[in-house]
């Protein structure tokens, strides 16, 4: 049998899923899933009213060329817990960047927790990313993206790692946040510098957007080193580097506590 040809084409893994919760009788119950490719969503038992869900990448990671696109909805009343059940790995691209396309939309007094694990970018790893997020006037969100550059175990630092993040937030048509993060293989002592990542390998973006975000603010621990924390009206953001993903996850579990609406971290945060 004949070598494959040199310029031959990999397969690339394809990934859709989706899931609406509606609420009745004080619960929050699943009206619709779809799934497609390499996306799963798996709806674990728990002793909660919100519906929790959980998403699987059964291709195990995500390289060149890969895309995978979750959608989740909550609708009036309705109250979804969303998380992963690893941390996404992102590996080494020789050609074009994995995708990722996420869409979030909560109506009338919904609240929706985006809780993924962290994203491990390789080193050379190529990434980008969209979150796009509509909430009613009235709704409210926890959305956390943790990201960590390399395997530490490794000595990794992902020092040619690329990724574009892009998030864009809209409550009742309007927007309310837009954020654009860009790590695209900087001289080290730029990337190191106090505009940058001041030496960190880990990091994380939290958002919470709610009536109740001042209340919400009071709750968060003392800021450890690296953190940033700021509000505006409805809406609150803390930004948090680290040194590694444990540190990180350190940091972050006691703010994500303080401001899901759970009041919890998912139980695979700690499986």
């Amino acid at each position: 049998m004949g070598a494959p040809a040199a310029n031959s084409v990999l397969e690339r893994a394809r990934g859709t899923g989706s899931i609406v919760a509606a609420a009745r009788n004080g619960r929050s119950n699943l009206q619709r899933l779809y799934q497609e490719g390499c996306a799963r969503i798996l709806l674990p038992q728990v002793f909660d009213t919100a519906l929790h869900a959980v998403l699987v990448n059964t291709a195990g990671g995500l390289a060149s060329g890969d895309r995978l696109s979750w959608q989740a909805s909550a609708q009036e009343g309705a109250r979804l817990v969303l998380t992963t059940q690893a941390c996404e790995r992102v590996y080494k691209s020789p050609g074009p960047e994995a995708h990722v396309a996420i869409r979030l939309q909560a109506g009338p007094g919904a609240h929706i927790d985006w809780l993924p694990q962290e994203t491990i970018l390789f080193e050379h790893a190529r990434l980008a990313r969209r979150i796009d997020i509509d909430l009613d006037e009235k709704a409210s969100l926890c959305a956390v993206e943790a990201m960590v550059l390399g395997r530490s175990a490794m000595g990794e630092t992902a020092r040619n790692a690329r990724l574009a993040d892009q998030w864009r937030v809209r409550r009742g048509g309007r927007l309310v946040h837009a954020e654009a993060t860009r790590i695209a293989g900087f001289p080290d002592r730029e990337r190191d510098g106090p505009a940058l990542l001041g030496g960190a390998t880990a990091f994380a973006s939290i958002l919470y957007i709610g009536a109740d975000a001042e209340t919400r603010k009071a709750r968060l621990p003392p800021a450890a080193p690296g953190t940033g924390i700021s509000q505006v009206g409805e809406r609150l953001v803390v930004r948090v580097l680290a040194p590694s993903g444990l540190a990180l996850r350190q940091r972050i579990t006691p703010i994500i506590t303080a401001l899901s609406g759970a009041g919890t971290l998912p139980r695979l945060w700690s499986s």
